[in-house]
């Protein structure tokens, strides 16, 4: 039985990080009459510019994060780079949901791939290569093709590097940011899927149907729901899903990357433990968004219906739409069945995050071509 008291509406939830998973869940929290703090180092963050509170300072200031947490009622997290002796300052303050445990495990590669592997879950073959001199051994071992990652601190295709025969080694080493790294086997896959689930401190568990992912220059470009599989592969993403929560105790948000082979089998890619960019399309597509999922079961409250509505197709924005100018927000704002989500960011970079949009339609299909006709809309 739960005896957890729950966090009612009125109290302030704490945020680590402040990019545009903060926002979304601020908004959330905020709809439903909670406060938010967020803390990172940056100032007028995505987060911070719809928080109650922003909170400026260095994750390693120890001090302030510990008197962050003191302000809250319980800390969580919006991007997992964030360093476990952070995540333990704020633990010996407030409640932190995921844990600290979880956090730690789902920042490193190593350490997520092993725990995965030793847990029986399928995996991607791999090895751990500590130095340049380990690297031939170890694709000796995984074989050619491969696929070089660091360990830590990697996302959107970041300190990766796919190597094809030795003399990619030192490049290899060099994209994995010279230092612990993990090799992976590349794996000949059909499509990418990814799985968004929630689980309280009681162990009720909520999911979205499998999320279809294409990505471009290792960004996630578009997802569409539902993904196009069979129902027994969905069915069994969803399990494997339900069984890394409760393995790993999620308090929280969790997304699971699949890929989906040819034959229809599973291999688990990563692990995020927060909301997740291919979820982002819930906000408009189903009952309870990934964000308010997040929202209560963080604060102990029953999770929310997660039936959708329509299927749906979400189309990532990129800082390279503004290469020519504003975009044509009029034009896009003009396809009814179009969502646009912008994150508050003013330095449209290539290949920064800056929104998204979402398509709603009586098909997958359709969806797909409605929100890639919008995106092209802006820049015509």
């Amino acid at each position: 039985m739960n005896c957890v008291r729950p966090i009612l509406p009125g109290s302030a939830i704490g945020v680590l990080g402040s990019g545009q998973l903060g926002r979304m869940f601020a908004i959330a929290a905020r709809r439903m009459g909670y406060r938010v703090h967020t803390l990172s180092p940056d100032e007028d963050t995505p987060t911070g510019q719809v928080a109650d509170v922003e909170v400026n300072a260095p994750y390693e200031d120890l001090d302030a994060v510990c008197k962050f947490a003191s302000g809250v009622s319980v800390v969580t997290f919006e991007f997992e780079n964030v360093p476990a002796e952070t995540a333990a300052a704020a633990e010996r303050c407030a409640p932190v949901r995921p844990s600290g445990h979880v956090l730690h495990i789902a920042q490193h590669r190593l350490r997520e791939k092993t725990f995965l592997s030793e847990s029986g879950f399928p995996v991607t073959r791999f090895k751990r290569v500590g130095c340049p001199q380990e690297l031939p051994e170890a694709a000796a071992e995984i074989g050619l093709p491969a696929i070089l990652k660091s360990a830590d601190f990697g996302y959107d295709g970041k300190g990766q590097f796919r190597i094809h025969n030795a003399e990619d080694f030192e490049a290899a080493w060099q994209a994995a940011g010279g230092r612990e790294a993990v090799l992976e086997a590349m794996v000949d896959f059909d499509r990418e899927i990814s799985v968004v689930a929630a689980r309280t401190i009681g162990g009720e568990f909520g999911h979205y149907a499998p999320i279809e992912n294409q990505h471009a220059n290792g960004i996630l470009d578009l997802s569409i729901s539902p993904a196009r599989i069979p129902e027994r592969v969905a069915k069994e993403a969803v399990e494997i899903t339900r069984a890394v929560l409760e393995k790993l105790s999620v308090v929280g948000v969790l997304c699971v990357e699949f890929f989906v082979r040819k034959d229809g089998s599973l291999l688990i890619n990563e692990l995020a433990p927060r909301p997740h960019n291919s979820g982002h399309l819930t906000v408009d597509s189903n009952l309870t968004s990934q964000f308010e999922q997040q929202l209560r079961a963080v604060c102990a409250l029953p999770l929310g219906g997660g039936a959708r509505f329509a299927p749906a197709a979400m189309a990532n924005l990129l800082g390279d739409v503004w290469a020519n100018g504003e975009p044509d927000w009029v034009a896009t704002a003009a396809i009814p069945n179009v969502k646009i989500h912008l994150y508050g960011k003013l330095d449209p970079r290539p290949g920064r995050k800056m929104g998204h949009l979402t398509a709603l339609s009586t098909s997958v299909d359709d969806a797909i071509t409605d929100v890639l006709c919008a995106r092209r809309s802006l820049t015509r």
